[in-house]
């Protein structure tokens, strides 16, 4: 989908331009969400460039809305992307996508790589929601997702992944997964499938299943009264972790029973965060 066009914007804003010969593209983009002094949230920082085009969309509530839209195939084999966003202290914010992201092979048989690192301040909101990550047949992919949290800040955050397109294998995808909460580590969980992974497709891992993924919901009212264990069916589960936070971890036969599986256990666990953010601005 269009041109791979070479741009860089200086001062640490966004960067995009083509790598040296035999690589790919090298794009970043930033945002930026911070408390508006009204009961609101603004977007002071709001920057992407090559395949990274963030849109606006209408507040609810306190909380900002931002969707990012795929302006060009990405990534392919040599990119590395990078995605970072800072929600400070009392802002709210809803990041999602329009489309899955789609991992493809490139002209040069390198790995793409994709970082994502946010931050949530004390009092902050995040729930980011993107549609799911699909590994295609030739493509590798290495993601790397680094979430800081506040003490008081509060988290949805949903990881899906679909091993390869319909009728196909799927390529080769690691994901790491890191949360850290006033600096410890609360969740660090890394998965590897496909081709060169061992024992991706086994009875321990998926099972034959192609589609995983989690659901984080982390809410300081959870070290008062944690939800508990439960089996969700017999491929997804709801369990607490050593702090104020649960993980939904599921595997599904396709994108659609995943995202039902993971929504059903999000239902009651993330109450408060969907109450406070919803909650319209009155003067």
């Amino acid at each position: 989908m269009g041109a791979r066009a070479a741009r860089r914007l200086d001062r640490g804003a966004v960067t995009t331009a083509l790598a040296p010969a035999g690589h790919g593209l090298l794009a970043a983009a930033r945002v930026v969400a911070a408390a508006d002094g009204r009961g609101g949230t603004a977007l002071p920082v709001l920057d992407g460039a090559g395949p990274f085009a963030l849109r606006r969309l209408r507040s609810v509530g306190r909380e900002a809305r931002v969707c990012l839209v795929g302006a060009m195939s990405a990534p392919l084999g040599g990119d590395a992307l990078a995605l970072s966003a800072d929600v400070g202290d009392g802002a709210a914010l809803h990041f999602s996508t329009t489309a899955a992201t789609i991992a493809l092979p490139g002209r040069t048989g390198a790995p793409a790589t994709y970082d994502v690192h946010i931050r949530v301040g004390d009092g902050a909101v995040l729930r980011w929601l993107p549609e799911p990550l699909i590994s295609a047949r030739g493509g590798e992919l290495r993601m790397t997702t680094v979430v800081e949290l506040a003490p008081t800040a509060r988290l949805v955050f949903r990881e899906e992944q679909i091993l390869g397109r319909a009728g196909e294998p799927p390529g080769r995808l690691t994901a790491r997964l890191t949360v850290r909460r006033d600096g410890r580590p609360l969740y660090d969980q890394e998965l590897s499938y496909g081709p060169g992974a061992p024992g991706w497709d086994g009875g321990a891992v998926l099972g034959g299943h192609r589609a995983a993924g989690q659901l984080l919901v982390v809410d300081p009212a959870f070290a008062a009264r944690p939800p508990e264990p439960r089996a969700l069916g017999p491929t997804a589960v709801l369990a607490p972790l050593a702090g104020p936070a649960v993980v939904v971890s599921a595997v599904a036969r396709d994108g659609l029973e995943l995202r039902t599986q993971l929504e059903n256990g999000r239902l009651g666990v993330d109450f408060g965060i969907q109450h406070d953010t919803d909650i319209a601005v009155h003067r």
